[in-house]
């Protein structure tokens, strides 16, 4: 594989990295109501009559508890994946990564999210914003795959 850039540091813009890794608080027993219907976006409806009972986000997004971590993203280069900066993304370390994953790559020593894309013999990290050019990797660089990306918190405020 031929080499990019004896500096991969400069493809990978700052904005887009993971600004904090977190394990998961399993310890936490709270749960929180979940209706039965699915709620409409047009006219409401009285939400009690569909109460089905609660659930527990651990046991909802956190399947493999021993192998998950959450990030913290800063960086607009995921946006058109739903990612964007200041969310938090659960990351499943027991699950193999393929093609089209979205994946937390360590690249020389630092952390970014990215799509994951496997072409003939080649690996390239993907952005998922036309603003970003996509990195391929080569041999000489320090690349391994942290974790798989699950689910994404995203506040809408």
């Amino acid at each position: 594989m031929r080499l990019i850039s004896k500096n991969i540091n400069s493809l990978i813009p700052k904005r887009t990295m993971v600004s904090g890794v977190y394990t998961p608080d399993l310890s936490s027993k709270v749960s929180y109501p979940i209706f039965l219907e699915s709620v409409s976006a047009g006219f409401p409806s009285p939400a009690d009559d569909y109460l089905e009972g609660k659930i527990d986000l651990n046991k909802q997004l956190v399947k493999h508890p021993a192998a998950t971590f959450f990030v913290r993203v800063t960086g607009d280069s995921m946006l058109d994946a739903g990612i964007h900066s200041g969310d938090t993304l659960i990351v499943d370390r027991s699950l193999t990564a393929k093609d089209n994953s979205i994946v937390i790559a360590v690249l020389d020593g630092e952390l970014t999210v990215k799509r994951l894309s496997t072409n003939q013999s080649k690996i390239y990290l993907l952005p998922e914003n036309d603003k970003y050019n996509p990195i391929e990797i080569s041999e000489e660089m320090n690349f391994e795959i942290w974790g798989v990306v699950t689910n994404v918190i995203h506040s809408t405020l």
